[in-house]
């Protein structure tokens, strides 16, 4: 049997702990396909993953291999699957918490109603940046479902979820104030589309209330302020969290949590994502490409913060 490449770790740790492990070739089974990965990317959740965050489900056994997000090309499909022919460039969201680990291998087999087309003149490098941020922030507005002209203030603005608020919020016809530190971060959340943008940190909320005094709809927390931006929303406004909020509501407020694990497999909302990144509406923000052999190193520079897109791992 062929063994392919991962990046791996056996017990859970510092970025040490990773290696480029070799694993067996996964085998398509019925509704399945095996992609050639040419990119998957380092989230933040990988940060968490390698540090034993969450425990693993029964029958995960070590290496374990992190990734969410891959792009890459259908190397084979398995039984009943018409829809996806060997050679489609294809990008999906995966979970490293399933028989087969993440996305970070050579190959990885994935149902097909996790994928969406990657049309020709969008690279794959780039095409990976967008599934499991974009998914994140398709569900986190569904979730809120604000109608245009609505207030959205999204913190974190400059990281991958941050961008995506901004972007599809605006996009959709809301009126969404951003953060940024004082200096590029600035430009670069303006050049997004947001209609506001304050100092980032715990004094945002009066800052938006600055703005808004009666406060806004809705806040998209993607930096984890919790508690001490909640003063931002309106009275019986919403707050919505990307990890569990550390707190209590008030004010009759909203509190709900979006975890992209429950999305995976819609593969047509996905789809839609991709659309807009062709047609401009979506940016995808590559800060760097790196070989598997790195993972180590990219991990060290996102738990540092202050990385400005994506790392890429190529395959």
């Amino acid at each position: 049997m062929t063994d392919i490449r991962a990046v791996g770790f056996t017990e859970f740790g510092d970025p040490s702990v990773l290696r480029v492990v070799t694993v067996p070739m996964p085998e398509p089974g019925p509704g399945q396909v095996r992609v050639r990965v040419a990119a998957a990317t380092v989230n933040p959740t990988d940060l968490g993953f390698r540090h034993g965050g969450r425990r693993m489900p029964d029958g995960i056994e070590p290496p374990y291999i992190a990734g969410m997000e891959l792009a890459g090309v259908i190397d084979a499909a398995g039984p009943s699957v018409s829809s996806w022919q060997p050679g489609d460039r294809v990008i999906a969201a995966v979970s490293p918490w399933e028989p087969g680990g993440g996305a970070q291998a050579e190959y990885r087999v994935v149902d097909a109603d996790q994928l969406a087309r990657v049309p020709d003149d969008i690279s794959l490098d780039a095409a990976a940046t967008l599934p499991m941020n974009g998914m994140t922030v398709r569900a986190a507005l569904d979730m809120l479902a604000l109608p245009p002209g609505s207030t959205l203030a999204v913190t974190g603005s400059a990281g991958a979820v941050g961008q995506y608020a901004i972007q599809l919020g605006t996009h959709e016809g809301l009126t969404v104030i951003g953060d940024a530190a004082p200096g590029p971060d600035e430009a670069l959340v303006r050049s997004f589309g947001a209609a506001h943008v304050v100092e980032r940190g715990p004094g945002m909320a009066e800052a938006v209330r600055a703005l808004y005094p009666s406060g806004v709809d809705a806040v998209l927390d993607a930096a984890l302020l919790g508690p001490s931006v909640l003063p931002a929303v309106r009275d019986g406004g919403q707050l919505l969290a990307v990890r569990p909020f550390q707190g209590e509501t008030e004010r009759d407020i909203k509190i709900s949590l979006v975890l992209v694990g429950q999305h995976l497999h819609e593969g047509s909302r996905l789809a839609s994502l991709v659309e807009l990144a062709e047609k401009g509406v979506l940016t995808m923000r590559v800060a760097e490409l790196l070989p598997p052999e790195r993972a180590a190193d990219a991990h060290r520079r996102l738990d540092a913060g202050g990385v400005r897109g994506r790392l890429v791992l190529t395959f």
